[in-house]
């Protein structure tokens, strides 16, 4: 590109003698070039030198910017060891007049300016490394490596930091880096000889790059970003570095470390190590903490440097000052803290970039974005004019008229219009990132007339909890607690409020985060309390779970339901990633209970109904076992052999099923297999087919009901098996059709009306289970032995279970389980079988057992009992009298079954339990309707 075609603005030269001086050096000049180079040269003493220092390559160079820059690049890569520490500071020079020329002249971006200077740091960082290192091997200071591995630094990486690391390198930076060593390319006994052989090549590549001669230097370099750099060597190994981030890494480190990049050296050995820190670096829940630790940071930078003042264009800090280039640094880094753990997409280097990202991702409004994206790029460009003058390592604006005004000309404006620019800038930036930082405000909506009475023996002992032991904890805590008290005092009865938060905090082990999160969204306060006041349940697990508000503030939390499929594959995915089995169980369990969790409050929050809900629990049910059983299979393989024949269908028994389970279900469980022909598995320890399979399912409901550290993940009930409690625990599909078709009674082939695959090995199996179970209830039963069955049934069941209270809709005539059974008994009469309730009412209205209106009044009050039973098993696990779970649980409940008070839905529950039962005695007794 021929610079004098792409220039759009020009500098001013502040002593006019001195830029014409410079331009008779080269008068072969064209266009606008020469005024490019007497304002330039006019302006800033420094640029002068450069140019008068580089006179005779300069015209050529100007007809091809970018052409000249990669020629001087590319010779610096052929120069030997002996001319290297010359030809980096001519290089520099060359680079650095260019970049400075092509920015003025309106020719470069920014990006394009601070890329070639970060670009030629990491290349001038490698040189000088490598030949360090090559010098080393040379004399055998590094043992056991050769010559080729010199290429590779010997293991040695030079982590870019900072400007460098993100590309954003200004013309006076220092170059911040981390320089680490692979320490695994060493033999133990090596280890001590090998990093007091890096340390040198260390410090000797900072001097090659930052020591000044006659002909300038490279870049001054700063080693202090290491870990504990008062007592460690400037060049440590990796594990040692692992090991300092894992056990005392601070915010500000994690912060840093958003922009590292391996830049020199042993490229792959850092990609590795930065690798290993992103657990460090990006945490994986929501890290509000984050936003206390910039702003103490910011408030440590201001009261150090005495930048706290107002804002005033002449001697203002353009870096660290109000409104300046930290600020918005900090900005974005702190968000991308936040929220970067859990969308890899947010973990830009680059500033712009990462506010790109942040509005995109809706964590920042696209306006505030776009304004401090533009200002950025501004305060950059000042900043870059300031360091042109001299190339001094200041960020500041000047106090004096004369160098204002000198400044003013490099940037081509007056000095008033600079300055009110400048003034305007940077109290915009102030305004859009200190709301933000602010964390004495209130929240929105605080209650002004401070804290609503409770129980002070209550919240007196909330000081002593694991949760707000920290000072720093206490006063989050202290912020948020008069809106929490505020809307505790408006639920219906506040002092059980208080009993359920108390529960919450005292659950919590530790509480920095968790009040974090609520001071930055005040809105989790609302789902807190509807969550505490309600559910103790629910409660008690967000006490030990607080991280699920992650999800809810990344917008998660309320996506639709993805379905078994979806479910399965990101808990398989999950489990891929554990390395042993007894974590992928627990992995199983924690995953589960976080999207128990998210049902439940979908239920308690009315964005789904009781029906919805329960098939959102059987999904997830479902998605568990399918994910599971791969990994219960092969660990059992890995001593017993592949399973034999075709292997094993996990079926579903009632309320899993008919796709309707609650908060506290357990899983009615039957598993059959198919041996084929083979009478032993193939493994280091064969088994008999049916051995194999009967432990193979002890192995599966070991992984589904053991109670480990992350607790259970479902009872599992294995009755309804054939022959039941009796029965071998796993049947072979041989088996289970001679049984089914010749030995087992009536209520085993009711139960089998729910029966449905959730997990299978094979495909075909599964389809021929399923094919077997329709044509064996296609067939029908006779009806009279099938409504005496069904009375005895109902009989046992009374006689067992005696008489239930109001609020036990489930067991007792006209109640859940007796419409259930009629269902049943409905989809066994001849036709096509119905897992569902209101299915088999209809196939027993089809064959004249119940009238249609019958069956619309059994379905109806079927829906009103399992929107009880649903909603009462997220309050308790028993059920219970509603009055005994405070008002809150009372008016849920009402809420869920449509009814304006307790007293209301005990009397139609009553009324219901006596309609039902007189519809279903009519059904089961009268031989005219059979």
């Amino acid at each position: 590109m021929r610079l004098s075609s792409h220039i759009t603005r020009l500098p001013r030269a502040h002593q006019p003698e001195l830029g014409h001086e410079t331009l008779s050096l080269l008068p072969a000049l064209d266009g606008d070039l020469p005024a490019l180079i007497a304002g330039t040269a006019g302006s800033s003493p420094y640029l002068k030198s450069l140019i008068e220092a580089e006179a005779n390559w300069l015209p050529e160079a100007l007809d091809d910017i970018e052409a000249a820059c990669s020629a001087e690049r590319r010779a610096l890569s052929e120069t030997g060891p002996g001319d290297l520490k010359t030809n980096l500071r001519r290089a520099k020079r060359r680079l650095a007049l260019i970049a400075a020329l092509a920015d003025l002249a309106g020719a470069w971006s920014l990006e394009q300016v601070t890329g070639l200077l970060s670009d030629f740091a990491g290349e001038a960082c490698d040189l000088a490394v490598r030949s360090e290192i090559a010098a080393l091997i040379r004399r055998g200071k590094l043992p056991g490596l050769s010559e080729e591995d010199a290429e590779t630094a010997g293991g040695l990486c030079v982590l870019a930091m900072g400007k460098m690391g993100a590309g954003e390198l200004n013309y006076s930076s220092d170059i911040d880096l981390i320089c680490l060593f692979d320490e695994t390319r060493f033999e133990a006994d090596d280890f001590y000889t090998v990093r007091q052989g890096m340390v040198r090549a260390t410090r000797n590549m900072c001097a090659m790059l930052s020591d000044r001669t006659a002909d300038g230097y490279v870049f001054r370099t700063d080693l202090r970003l290491r870990p504990d750099p008062a007592v460690t060597p400037v060049c440590i190994a990796m594990e040692a570095a692992e090991r300092y981030y894992e056990s005392v890494g601070r915010t500000w480190e994690r912060a840093a470390y958003i922009k590292a990049r391996p830049a020199a050296g042993d490229i792959a050995a850092g990609a590795r190590f930065l690798d290993t820190l992103k657990p460090f670096i990006w945490r994986r829940h929501l890290d509000f903490a984050a936003i206390q630790d910039a702003h103490d940071m910011r408030l440590r930078i201001r009261e150090s440097k005495g930048l706290g003042r107002d804002i005033q264009v002449p001697g203002h800090d353009m870096k660290l000052g109000r409104g300046g280039i930290r600020e918005i640094e900090f900005f974005t880094q702190t968000r991308q803290l936040i929220a970067g753990g859990r969308d890899p997409e947010l973990r830009s280097r680059g500033t712009v970039a990462g506010l790109a990202a942040l509005s995109a991702k809706g964590w920042i409004p696209v306006e505030a974005s776009v304004k401090l994206t533009e200002h950025y790029r501004a305060h950059r460009e000042v900043e870059h004019r300031i360091q042109m003058v001299h190339d001094a390592q200041t960020h500041q604006m000047p106090k004096g008229v004369d160098e204002l005004e000198r400044l003013a000309c490099l940037m081509g404006v007056d000095v008033a219009q600079m300055q009110a620019a400048i003034q305007a800038r940077l109290r915009e930036v102030h305004s859009l990132t200190e709301d933000f930082f602010a964390p004495d405000a209130a929240p929105p909506g605080m209650a002004e007339n401070g804290e609503v009475s409770f129980d002070t023996s209550i919240t007196q002992r909330w000081n002593t909890y694991p949760a707000l032991r920290s000072q720093r904890a206490q006063e989050i805590f202290q912020r948020l607690r008069p809106e929490l008290m505020s809307r505790l005092a408006g639920t219906a009865r506040p002092e059980e409020a208080l009993h359920a938060l108390d529960g919450f905090l005292a659950g919590l082990p530790a509480g920095v985060q968790v009040f974090s999160l609520f001071d930055a969204n005040p809105q989790l306060i609302d789902l807190l309390i509807d969550i505490v006041g309600i559910s103790p349940a629910l409660a008690g697990y967000l006490s030990r779970n607080a991280q699920v508000f992650d999800a809810v503030i990344g917008g998660d939390f309320f996506s639709e339901w993805p379905g078994v499929a979806q479910l399965a594959e990101d808990l398989s995915a999950r489990l891929s990633r554990e390395n042993d089995y007894e974590s992928q169980l627990d992995t199983a369990r924690r995953w589960a209970k976080e999207w128990h969790f998210r049902i439940g409050v979908h239920h308690l929050r009315n964005l789904i109904t009781a029906s919805e809900a329960g098939a959102q629990y059987a999904d997830l049910a479902e998605a568990a076992i399918q994910a599971l059983l791969p990994k219960v299979e092969a660990q059992f393989a890995s001593k017993h052999g592949i399973p034999p024949g075709r292997g094993a269908v996990v079926v579903g028994m009632g309320s899993l099923g008919a796709r309707q389970l609650n908060a506290s279900s357990d899983l009615d469980l039957i598993v059959i297999y198919d041996p084929g022909d083979q009478e032993f598995s193939e493994g280091k320890r064969p088994l008999a087919a049916r051995t194999y399979y009967a432990r193979l399912t002890q192995a599966l409901i070991t992984a589904l009901s053991a109670p480990m550290s992350e607790g259970r993940l479902y009872e599992v009930d294995m009755r309804l098996r054939p022959s039941g409690n009796q029965g071998p625990v796993a049947t072979s599909l041989a088996s289970f059709r001679d049984y089914q078709q010749s030995q087992a009674w009536v209520w085993e082939h009711l139960a089998l009306t729910r029966a449905r695959v959730v997990a299978a090995g094979s495909s075909e199996l599964s389809e021929e289970f399923e094919t077997f179970r329709f044509e064996l209830l296609s067939r029908g039963a006779e009806r009279a032995e099938l409504v005496k069955e069904v009375q005895d049934m109902r009989a046992r069941i009374a006689e067992a279970k005696g008489e239930a209270g109001p609020w036990d809709a489930k067991t007792g005539a006209g109640r859940m389980q007796d419409i259930e059974l009629l269902a049943q008994a409905g989809a066994l009469l001849p036709g096509a079988p119905s897992r569902d309730v209101a299915g088999g009412l209809q196939c027993a209205v089809a064959t004249g057992l119940l009238t249609e209106p019958e069956a619309a009044k059994l379905t109806g009050n079927y829906e009103m009992f399992w929107s009880l039973t649903a909603a009462m098993r997220l309050l308790s696990a028993q059920t219970v009298d509603p009055t005994e779970l405070g008002e809150g649980a009372g008016n849920f409940l009402c809420r869920a079954t449509g009814y304006d008070g307790l007293e209301a839905l005990r009397a139609a529950l009553e009324a219901a339990y006596r309609e039902n039962a007189h519809i279903i005695d009519a059904a089961m007794s009268s031989e005219v309707s059979i």
